[in-house]
């Protein structure tokens, strides 16, 4: 009896020994090594940049007039995958604040919308958690966006150590959860334009809802809510029928469209914020008279993040 309680008790301790160590492996920053690229001038274009054992296009605008004090602001575009459009509609505030447009299209043949998109291919599963679902750091569709802004920075001979970043719809998706999976990125602002639903910092909902059964370190939290992010939804953007609009148990506990989904997430975040006494400079903002449509979000968010 005491030699199969022996044998049960160093078992459990082993296989607790396992998973830590197996997540103390997670940086949370980014371990990819980034990739010359030499094809970047003034102007519009695109370049392909690996990431996994793939290749991606990069759609890019460089102003005329930029210097090496010109600032990057990546463009992550919706379930539309529409990168070119996304960076072709912020020519003009480019040219006008001296910045850099970097669109990633995340394509639909090589990432699935869901896991390796939204989620950022973080499990193999993302519905599903698990240790053994676990990839690797640097095969996270969240890992592309440090190496590429360093990447760029290079290939322009740029001297600003931060960036910008937007997100539309799965694209803000994309970026609400980019941030809590590396809260040591090096943005300095981001927008995260009426996603459908979040990942809500509770540890007692599991994840992609919450922060349970998930690597997600819940420590992290008072340095990202010192990092200035603006939360932006239409208030006219309140279909419970929104096509691509996730309805289950789970998504509807933070609301049944994506106004009541925002408010719900920025409350539950300003209040863990209150009650620790954390700095936060989030924000939320709702667009007048606007629906779920990405030209009126993305000029509000444009003046909004250059005013």
């Amino acid at each position: 009896m005491l030699k199969t309680f022996f044998k049960i008790f160093f078992t459990v301790c082993f296989f607790i020994f396992f998973i830590s160590c197996k997540k103390s492996e997670i940086t949370f920053t980014s371990n990819q090594t980034s990739f010359e690229i030499s094809e970047i001038q003034s102007g519009s274009g695109v370049f392909l940049y690996p990431i996994r054992d793939v290749e991606i296009e990069i759609y890019y605008y460089v102003p005329n007039n930029y210097n090496n004090e010109s600032k990057i602001f990546f463009a992550m575009h919706g379930g539309g995958r529409d990168a070119e459009e996304m960076r072709n509609s912020m020519i003009t505030s480019a040219n006008q604040y001296n910045q850099i447009i970097i669109a990633p299209k995340i394509d639909a043949i090589n990432f699935s919308l869901g896991d390796q998109y939204i989620l950022g291919n973080v499990y193999e599963d993302g519905d599903n958690p698990s240790e053994e679902t676990l990839n690797d750091e640097d095969n996270w569709t969240f890992s592309l966006i440090e190496p590429l802004f360093d990447s760029v920075t290079t290939s322009l001979n740029l001297t600003n150590e931060e960036y910008n970043i937007i997100g539309y719809s799965a694209g803000a998706q994309f970026v609400q959860r980019f941030i809590l999976f590396k809260p040591l990125a090096r943005f300095s602002k981001a927008i995260v334009a009426a996603p459908g639903w979040y990942t809500v910092i509770d540890t007692n909902i599991d994840f992609p809802y919450g922060y349970a059964n998930s690597i997600l370190d819940f420590n992290n939290i008072e340095n990202l809510f010192s990092k200035e992010v603006y939360y932006i939804v239409g208030e006219l953007d309140n279909n419970p029928n929104a096509y691509g609009l996730r309805r289950n148990d789970y998504a509807d506990a933070q609301g049944i469209n994506r106004l009541d989904r925002a408010l719900h997430f920025y409350n539950v975040s300003n209040n863990i914020a209150s009650e620790n006494n954390y700095e936060f400079n989030w924000n939320l903002d709702i667009i007048p008279n606007t629906n779920h449509s990405w030209q009126p979000s993305l000029q509000f968010a444009l003046n909004l993040i250059n005013n």
